[in-house]
């Protein structure tokens, strides 16, 4: 049966930065949360559209022309195709809702590049 959690909870589980975590799956999507610090690298998604939720901080998003400005509660959704930064002055906490093929360092390849793990 399902069960109700805390994303508090869940969230204080979390000790690393931009390493998702997976608390759950609906239809093809994985719905992930991460710890946020410091600037992430430029990427986009050639397949995949990204749901940003603010639970804690502030996030800002960064685009090759404009820069979008996210706190709790607030969220954005990241085109496919569309080039992007991620950035937070100070830890944030973010809800994901994306596909599992995901990648989270889109085209890219490197020393940032994760799977997401289960929570």
């Amino acid at each position: 049966m399902p069960q109700p959690f805390s994303l508090d909870e869940k969230f204080a589980l979390i000790d690393e930065y931009w390493q998702p975590r997976v608390v759950g799956e609906l239809n093809g999507q994985q719905v992930k949360l991460a710890r946020l610090l410091g600037e992430f690298v430029w990427h986009h998604h050639e397949a995949e559209d990204e749901l940003f939720l603010v639970h804690r901080g502030r996030l800002r998003m960064e685009f090759r022309d404009r820069v979008v400005e996210l706190g709790p509660g607030e969220m954005i959704i990241v085109p496919r195709g569309v080039e992007h930064r991620p950035v937070a002055e100070e830890m944030v906490e973010v809800v994901l809702f994306e596909p599992a093929s995901t990648r989270n360092t889109g085209q890219h390849l490197n020393e940032r590049t994760v799977e997401a793990r289960p929570l």
